[in-house]
């Protein structure tokens, strides 16, 4: 099978599409026919060594597919059943790959959009989860409108919180859309959100790691009460939780989100999708944050 993968760290331009054998789904695993792949921060941070030290290195943790092999124990799909979900190991950009977890894809979506879930849902439940988040709070998401900041909006409001949400002045009419209240960041964002909340919020998620860590305890009532996805450092100075998926996956999300997808609660935009042959040229664009929206790779 043909796979995207490096052999040297730096730009985009080291990326290549290598052949492989083709992978095996073992125990409680299932193998797919690729039919989208999504594209994630982590996997340019990847390429540019940021993250560990490993090569030659293979692409990508979430696709979508047709299920063509079983693994002993799977009784829960069958060959032909259309499935997205995480690869068993790095690797899912490629033409086959093995699902670790998994779910069906909602009659709803095609498969790109079904693609787009699987990190960004389970980074934002995984989020709210340790937030405490539940019926009542009041929630600030800071970068509420990109694929996480927007699953975490909509994942609060499927929870009965209210949501408040930051991002530009251009975002504001999508954010709405998914229910949140939204304000614009930047300078001047502590008195817009107590003008809407005069006692603070009681639970707030940093998605954008624009170095608002102290306005959010603030606004939350203390370091306990917030969470961030995006700065590491910021969170050790501060004391605040750095959200990180080897404390505990919110694997559970997966087959829990066709409900809201089909009853219209949930959404994550596909902003653009290139064929697997332009791994490159979807890093370049992920890279450069011209395209609001899930970027994509595609089969065909």
């Amino acid at each position: 099978m043909k796979a995207a993968a490096f052999r040297r760290f730096g730009g985009p331009e080291v990326l290549e599409l290598v052949d492989l054998p083709d992978p095996r789904p073992g125990p409680g695993q299932v193998r797919i026919v690729v039919c989208a792949a999504g594209v994630n921060a982590s996997d340019w941070k990847k390429r540019q060594g940021l993250m560990d030290q490993e090569l030659p290195q293979t692409m990508g943790h979430e696709a979508a597919g047709i299920v063509d092999e079983l693994g002993a124990g799977v009784t829960d799909v069958a060959v032909g059943d259309r499935v997205f979900g995480f690869s068993a190991v790095a690797g899912a950009q490629a033409e086959l790959a093995v699902l670790s977890h998994y779910a069906p894809i909602p009659p709803a979506l095609d498969f790109a959009a079904a693609a787009a879930l699987p990190s960004a849902i389970e980074t934002a439940a995984r989020a709210l989860d340790q937030l405490g988040v539940e019926s009542g709070r009041t929630v600030l998401v800071n970068g509420a409108s990109g694929s996480v900041g927007s699953a975490a909006v909509q994942l609060a409001v499927a929870r009965g919180a209210r949501v408040i949400g930051t991002g530009s002045p251009a975002t504001h009419d999508f954010l709405r859309s998914l229910g949140a209240e939204p304000v614009a960041y930047g300078a001047g964002m502590t008195d817009r959100i107590r003008a809407l909340t005069p006692d603070g919020v009681d639970r707030a998620l940093d998605v954008a790691g624009s170095g608002v860590l102290p306005e959010l305890i603030a606004l939350a009532g203390g370091p306990d009460r917030v969470v961030t996805l995006a700065d590491f450092a910021g969170a050790e100075q501060h004391g605040v939780r750095f959200s990180r998926g080897d404390a505990g996956r919110a694997l559970y999300v997966l087959a829990r989100i066709g409900e809201l997808v089909e009853s219209g609660r949930f959404t994550v935009p596909v902003g653009q999708t290139f064929p697997l042959s332009e791994v490159a040229e979807a890093h370049r664009v992920g890279e450069s944050g011209r395209v609001r929206g899930k970027l994509v790779l595609v089969s065909g």
